[in-house]
């Protein structure tokens, strides 16, 4: 760690190398219909895997 520490670090400059959410992205995380599409067919991958081992 260099003596400036992660403070000095300001976010979306260029030397912050995380990756940014683009606009789709964005969507996807915040419409509420999205997510409960979402929801249901990671419920249902679920229930398949729970079938299989019984």
């Amino acid at each position: 760690m260099s003596k400036y520490g992660e403070k000095n670090i300001k976010a979306y400059s260029n030397n912050f190398t995380t990756m940014t959410p683009g606009p789709v992205a964005k969507w996807m995380r915040t419409c509420v219909i999205f997510q409960i599409f979402r929801f249901i067919a990671i419920n249902l991958k679920m229930l398949v895997v729970v079938k299989k081992s019984h």
